[in-house]
């Protein structure tokens, strides 16, 4: 896992630490680590042009000694400073070891500064910087942009809220983020993620003053996903049940249980309206089929499951909604989505349950669960507050999907998906992860690991979908990704399946 925790907790850890080390020991060793990093990203130290951006915080002074680390070994560095109150020990440092130093109002010589650099290291602002950037931090992350030196942040992108992955204004968009003694949530999650680059991580020994974690994202080794054994047969490898589609949202129903099926259940029982189940017995001859009325009986025609999959075309009207109340009046695990989180979010008394519930919402729907009191943009933008929100009010694991997918337990640390692309954002795909997930909660993984490792597949099928072919021993051949389908996902994902092994 890569354990990533909140500001303060990392500000506590350091000053524990730092009580126990010479002055300036720790900025030193994360000065050492971030110059290490941008010379092997440099084809040569000697000569290279570096430009450090260099704000009134301990990054700033990360960043100095750092640049003084490349003087010494040849390269031409120039200091930007842009505030009055920069690191002075660090500044004499770069001095001694031959750096320049300009300042930010100096704007024709920064400029060009910047645009001949060979690399650039943000350290206007750190892990404490939140809201907007103001002037000049604004504009200096502005020319960051669009120019052909690499940028390496400095513990987080200037503009990055370190604690949360909100941006609210101008930010740096780095090539790099080296990030010092544990991940920050804000690193990992979007829209702050998607201006960090690379995330490195140097250790500079905050390991033993660090509580648990706030955030954890899997690596393939973390997921434990059910794997048969010689003994095995298509009961003990899990009985999924799904009530999905309806005579108008057919492809639901298909696409859930492509997920379902390519899952690893032992079996798949779906159940609907007649049209829906004509559709499905084409498509997986292998899923035991069902046509019931829509009522709060239905699932004694279905037969015996371990776990339930609600929700995908169901519609919303009280036949659909006697559905959802049947399946959540079990003492089965249940994964509600689409549809089932419509009826949920006027029925929420059906929540109070004892069994595991999975709910995979994306923004609307998580703002119509919530009662409507936060509206999607606000949640967008505060995924990680929203989620966990979500989680203690609905005493469910919620799995809230979009740019980053979040899982949430109350009490918990938060998972973030690393996988994924954006070529996922397309009608039917949210279906198949729906039926994956419902597979690995009937082959007996708990709650919030199967939602984990269910996101994680899914998005990697995405990407195998999406992906360029390969050509030969070489790699990948020359391309961008491709339009994929949600069909595409289903086919992808027993490769996705065969990397974990």
């Amino acid at each position: 896992m890569r354990y990533a925790h909140e500001v303060g907790k990392v500000r506590a850890a350091e000053q524990a630490l730092m009580a126990r080390l010479p002055e300036g020991a720790l900025m030193r060793r994360a000065a050492a680590g971030l110059a290490a990093t941008c010379a092997r990203l440099l084809p040569g130290v000697y000569g290279a042009r570096v430009v450090l951006l260099v704000g009134g915080g301990d990054n700033g002074g990360d960043a100095l000694y750092a640049g003084a680390g490349l003087a010494r070994r040849g390269a031409s560095v120039v200091a930007v400073l842009a505030s009055d109150r920069f690191h002075r020990e660090g500044l004499a440092a770069l001095r001694t070891a031959g750096g320049r130093v300009l300042k930010a109002a100096d704007t024709g010589p920064v400029g060009a500064a910047i645009e001949d650099a060979d690399l650039v290291i943000d350290g206007l602002t750190g892990i404490g910087g939140t809201g907007a950037l103001r002037e000049p931090y604004a504009g200096l992350a502005r020319r960051t942009e669009d120019i052909d030196a690499i940028v390496v942040a400095c513990d987080v992108p200037s503009g990055v809220d370190a604690g949360s992955g909100r941006v609210e204004g101008a930010a740096v968009r780095a090539d790099v983020t080296v990030t010092f003694g544990t991940y920050k949530p804000g690193l990992l999650i979007d829209p702050g993620a998607a201006h960090c680059g690379v995330v490195e991580l140097v250790d500079i020994g905050l390991g033993a003053h660090l509580p648990d974690p706030d955030v954890v994202a899997a690596w393939p080794v973390d997921l434990r996903v059910p794997q048969p054994g010689s003994e095995s047969d298509k009961y003990r490898r899990g009985v999924v049940g799904v009530l999905a589609g309806s005579e108008r949202y057919t492809g639901a129903a298909v696409l859930c249980v492509g997920g379902a099926v390519h899952g690893g259940a032992g079996m798949v029982r779906f159940a609907s309206t007649p049209h829906p189940v004509e559709l499905v017995r084409h498509h997986w001859p292998e899923a035991v089929t069902t046509v019931i009325d829509r009522t709060s009986a239905a699932l004694e025609q279905v037969g015996q499951v371990q776990a339930w999959v609600v929700g995908p075309g169901l519609g919303t009207d009280e036949d659909a909604e006697a559905l959802v109340e049947a399946v959540l009046s079990t003492d089965l695990p249940a994964l509600v989505d689409a549809d089932g989180l419509t009826v949920l979010a006027r029925r929420r008394d059906l929540l109070r349950r004892e069994a595991p519930t999975v709910l995979t919402p994306h923004a609307g729907e998580l703002t119509r669960l919530l009662g409507n009191r936060t509206p999607r943009q606000t949640i967008e933008a505060r995924r990680l507050e929203c989620v966990q929100r979500a989680a203690a009010e609905l005493s469910a694991t919620v799995l809230l999907k979009g740019s980053t997918t979040l899982i949430a337990e109350q009490d918990r640390p938060v998972r973030v998906n690393p996988t994924g692309t954006p070529r996922l954002a397309t009608a039917g795909t949210g279906d198949v992860l729906s039926g994956l997930i419902g597979a690995l909660l009937a082959g007996g993984m708990p709650a919030i690991e199967a939602a984990t490792a269910g996101a994680y597949l899914h998005g990697l099928a995405g990407r195998l979908a999406a992906a360029p072919p390969t050509d030969g021993p070489s790699g990948p051949a020359p391309g961008r990704e491709a339009p994929i389908s949600a069909q595409d996902v289903v086919t992808a994902l027993p490769d996705a399946f065969r990397t974990l092994a």
